[in-house]
């Protein structure tokens, strides 16, 4: 009996690394709740730290993280605070342009456009998504990885997208003249991304 039970504890114990090993890296708060360290406002917009959230009352311009990403699973939840709200988040975002780069890559969290997906100004993929209240806490899984990216909303599969350049850049939030506030801003970063910098 000894042996056949050390043998079960084995197995065991190797079936909880190959599902530790096959769940990716942990993910990692990207805002301790507190304060702004780890971001950096870019050309205007006005962000607080407040009560656990980040809050962002109106301006133009964005939040970046003080890091570049490459691959990475970000997790995110956000809400409007007034009709007709209207931000976004930037991915693998470059420093160039005022009062964001014209060809950035974002992630809508417009209140007519939650999840859709620009190329600056260029919608390239629509929003799937009805128009919710303001006060409503959404929440957003963005996966990139390599040139693929995928957004779930709620928990639920919206989109996924194939042509994602560059390799690596800046994570940001827009400030487009609307109250917003966001919360629970996590980041798993995934292998390759490690050392990346943007073109």
């Amino acid at each position: 009996m000894k042996p056949l039970s050390y043998s079960l504890v084995v197995a065991v114990l190797l079936a909880f690394h190959g599902i530790a090993a096959a769940s990716g890296p942990n993910p990692v708060a990207l805002f301790n709740g507190t304060n702004l360290d780890g971001w950096v406002p870019m050309n205007g917009g006005h962000f607080t730290a407040t009560n656990g959230v980040i809050h962002l009352e109106g301006g133009q311009g964005w939040l970046r993280t003080a890091k570049t990403y490459g691959d990475f699973v970000l997790s995110a939840e956000w809400r409007g605070l007034k009709t007709n709200y209207n931000s976004g988040v930037f991915l693998r975002a470059s420093l160039i342009g005022k009062p964001w780069a014209p060809d950035i890559w974002q992630v809508n969290t417009k209140q007519t456009g939650i999840g859709e997906l620009l190329a600056g100004s260029k919608k390239i993929i629509p929003s799937f998504i009805p128009p919710k209240q303001p006060g409503t806490w959404v929440k957003f899984r963005i996966e990139a990885r390599g040139t693929n990216l995928t957004l779930d909303v709620n928990g639920r599969r919206t989109w996924e997208f194939h042509s994602l350049q560059p390799a690596a850049g800046y994570i940001g939030l827009q400030a487009e003249g609307k109250a917003f506030e966001f919360r629970n801003l996590k980041i798993a970063e995934l292998p390759s991304a490690v050392g990346l910098k943007p073109d």
